[in-house]
């Protein structure tokens, strides 16, 4: 087995055959004993069954699955005594974990901006075609201190941080590449299992559920959307996207909207158009003719940052898809 067969194997496993980026990507990050190591760790594998695949010795294997965990190339299964492992296992995953590691490098960024600018799309589009479902949907800024609203825990980002049993933040991978805006970097929200993990790797910081709060109200404040699982369950993560370096905005089928939708009292709007320069899916207009603002219902995905800036309180967000628009 060649050096190279090892690399584009790798990439391959990813999803991107024939892909001479990531292959670079790769061997930017493994060297050809850590190539085998995660050749070796699909389907997932103790250490004394990697070591006999690839013929290197047990200890010596332990050390490199540790440097490759460090690294966001490995990953410990929940599969324990022994301790299982599995290699990244799709170009998401590649992309996130490695480029918000402690030791990444000016060189590795400047390899995942080419690769975004080259190659990500054809590779986004050919995921969505394959999945059943949107990914990611819009969860609504906190709604649930409007007793008129009757929020759902799973619409509810202090539910979801309520119920998590850890939660750490990490930088944005998406603006750790792009580096397209000064919004907030540490704002990237992780629960449980995740947050174990960004923990352990030295890529995240624990959070308070207070501490959790204010952080998405820094998001907020500048004007990010948050967004999570697209599943009625607690989820792994809350992002805190922006339309300029997010690697998912350019294909919002991606993307689910909440439940909601934002609707403006025409009788105490100024028209002002704060919420016009807040909106990031150009979801509001002004009605000139009426010196108030107007909402596209085929345009809004129900974020509720336009509220947050609105002095009249003229803006709310009315529940317009029932329950089961979230999947199980």
């Amino acid at each position: 087995m060649t050096e190279m067969s090892l690399y584009h194997q790798l990439a391959e496993s990813v999803g991107a055959p024939g892909s001479a980026r990531i292959v670079k990507i790769f061997q930017a990050l493994a060297d050809e004993d850590e190539a085998k190591v995660l050749v070796a760790s699909s389907p997932p594998a103790s250490v004394d069954e990697i070591s006999e695949k690839t013929g290197l010795p047990g200890q010596y294997v332990q050390e490199v699955v540790d440097t490759l965990f460090k690294k966001g190339l490995i990953f410990k299964s929940s599969r324990k005594d022994p301790q299982f492992y599995y290699r990244v296992r799709h170009m998401v995953q590649f992309h996130d974990s490695t480029a918000v590691a402690r030791d990444v490098t000016p060189e590795l960024i400047a390899m995942w901006q080419d690769y975004m600018a080259h190659e990500w799309e054809a590779y986004r589009d050919a995921l969505m075609k394959a999945i059943p479902r949107p990914g990611l949907r819009v969860i609504p800024v906190n709604v649930s201190i409007q007793p008129q609203t009757q929020i759902l825990a799973f619409d509810d980002v202090k539910n979801l941080i309520d119920e998590a049993r850890s939660i750490a933040v990490t930088p944005c991978a998406c603006r750790s590449v792009e580096k397209k805006c000064d919004s907030p970097m540490e704002v990237c929200i992780q629960f449980d299992r995740s947050a174990d993990y960004a923990v352990e790797r030295g890529t995240g910081r624990k959070l308070t559920r207070d501490e959790a709060m204010e952080t998405l109200k820094i998001a907020e404040e500048n004007g990010l959307v948050h967004s999570g699982s697209n599943q009625r369950g607690p989820g792994r993560v809350i992002c805190n996207c922006c339309d300029c370096c997010c690697m998912f905005w350019g294909q919002m089928a991606y993307v689910s909207p909440s439940r909601f939708r934002a609707v403006i009292d025409a009788d105490t709007c100024t028209g002002c158009e704060f919420c016009l320069e807040r909106c990031r899916f150009d979801a509001l207009s002004l009605d000139d003719g009426q010196g108030v603002v107007r909402v596209s219902p085929d345009d809004c995905m129900g974020c509720g940052l336009c509220l947050t800036v609105c002095p009249e309180q003229s803006i709310d967000l009315n529940i317009v898809r029932e329950e089961d628009f979230v999947p199980v």
